[in-house]
């Protein structure tokens, strides 16, 4: 009877408006790309990987000496594998700095729904090619998440299946996993929550949606949506859907490739299954593969467009409304199935969208402090180039993954990033993170952990270091730097 009341009441506040907001901003890079970019993931010291649109090139793109992406410069580095640049596939930055991709929708090279993957070590800029799991005839864009204990777990996409695999990252093998899926993968999105649980909305079942155990390894319902997300195959293709973002007040922001939104409320033990309640209608568009990010001021940055064409219309979602906000130049060219968005550790998006015009999206506002990380064990004397220093404190992998697309693109940022500013030049300097105690989220006031690498061409002298997560920054410790 409470959970009734509580979901009438919400529903009356949850309507669809689109109200003006100020203060947001696109800003392109100064150092234009000399290629069309597409998915980018965040390393862990500070730099991030960009992929040439459906091409084995990679590229980097490195703040300057201010923490700026704006004002960052290019450096081309190692190429996928012979004969493999995919296009729509399963990607992860893993707890050891390494980035793996898997699958493929489509190959520059040849074929479609691909069986090949790849990952590589940004210490030796070099890729390894990785086997498909045993008796996968395809991968193609399967969705993928990394768990709490680190493991990255994918589900077969592309067409209806349950086959689900672990991946070993010492031995490069896979291990088949979980039990008690009512529908196939095929286009949808991996979601973790604050329990550890990974959520998913069924894309061939109505309005269910199921969340996994990671403990036991069995799927369970999470419950009924109230409203259709799920396209209903428009186009004669496979029902679609959106991004799903989990949000500081613990709620998921789901967007349906139809006009419908939808709020998920967690239980917070791994029995409940939680409950949803309708959020509000697009003001225009949908999101049929679409790319979202949380902000720093914990609305959620969203891209609608009409099924599969132009133009594109950009809103911030506060946890009631659409709130209208600029759309980047290209948005009347773009579909939002163009479109990747990536959080930076400088609390602003990044946005690819198939083109050389790279931007980046500047939201209005700040964080609550409650949000941000804490540390509470470092040494305040470090010293250039030493490696594996420890680190410890409060919300270090953030409260939510950052951004998502879905099954066709996957580009978590919940693990901490260290900065290190000299105090002097005002210089920034990010140092590689590996080995995080977790890769969960929202840990609130659990102790966590990492390592990291103080880079060799650090300036010396009084600093400042900080945790950042998700673009949030924790207060400043003083350090020496030797």
């Amino acid at each position: 009877m409470f959970r009734i009341s509580v979901w009438v009441c919400m529903c009356i506040l949850v309507v669809s408006c689109a109200l003006p907001m100020a203060a947001q901003s696109w800003s392109a890079l100064n150092n234009k790309a000399s290629f069309n970019a597409s998915t980018a993931l965040l390393l862990t010291d500070g730099t991030v990987m960009v992929q040439q649109i459906e091409a084995s090139a990679w590229w980097r793109l490195t703040p300057d000496n201010t923490g700026s992406y704006i004002n960052g410069s290019w450096t081309q580095v190692a190429s996928l594998p012979t004969g493999y640049g995919p296009l729509y596939y399963a990607s992860a930055v893993l707890p050891d700095g390494r980035l793996l991709v898997e699958g493929g929708e489509d190959n520059c090279c040849g074929g479609s729904e691909v069986t090949l993957g790849a990952i590589y070590d940004p210490a030796a800029n070099a890729w390894t090619s990785v086997n498909p799991p045993s008796g996968w005839t395809y991968i193609g864009d399967s969705p993928s998440v990394v768990l709490p204990n680190g493991t990255f777990m994918m589900g077969q996409g592309a067409f209806p299946s349950t086959n689900q695999v672990l991946f070993n990252a010492t031995n490069l093998t896979w291990t088949s996993v979980g039990t008690g899926k009512i529908d196939g993968f095929s286009e949808e999105g991996l979601t973790l929550l604050p329990n550890g649980d990974v959520m998913v909305v069924d894309t061939e079942n109505g309005t269910h949606a199921e969340r996994y155990n990671p403990k036991n390894g069995r799927w369970g319902s999470a419950g009924n949506t109230f409203v259709v997300l799920p396209s209903n195959g428009n186009m004669n293709i496979v029902p679609e859907l959106g991004p799903a973002i989990l949000r500081p007040d613990g709620t998921v922001f789901v967007g349906g490739a139809t006009e419908n939104s939808a709020l998920y409320y967690p239980s917070a033990s791994r029995v409940g299954t939680g409950f949803w309640i309708p959020g509000p209608t697009f003001p225009t568009g949908v999101m049929a593969d679409a790319p979202a990010a949380l902000l720093i001021n914990g609305n959620v940055l969203v891209d609608t467009s009409p099924f599969f064409v132009p133009p594109s219309t950009f809103f911030e979602f506060d946890g009631f409304n659409f709130n209208s906000v600029p759309a980047p130049p290209n948005a009347v060219n773009d579909a939002s199935y163009y479109a990747r968005m990536l959080e930076l550790p400088s609390g602003q998006i990044l946005f690819t969208d198939g083109s050389s015009d790279v931007e980046i999206y500047s939201p209005s506002g700040s964080y609550n402090f409650a949000w941000a990380p804490i540390v509470t064990g470092v040494s305040t004397t470090l010293t250039h180039g030493s490696t594996n220093n420890p680190v410890s404190g409060l919300r270090f992998n953030g409260l939510s993954q950052g951004a998502a697309y879905g099954d066709d693109a996957q580009m978590a940022s919940n693990y901490p990033l260290v900065r290190i500013t000299n105090n002097g030049t005002g210089h920034v300097f990010y140092c590689k993170t590996h080995g995080h105690s977790t890769m969960a989220v929202a840990t609130g006031n659990r102790v966590v952990s990492t390592n990291f690498d103080v880079p060799g061409g650090i300036e010396t002298g009084a600093s400042t270091l900080q945790v950042v997560a998700n673009g949030i920054p924790s207060p400043s410790v003083a350090v020496t730097v030797n």
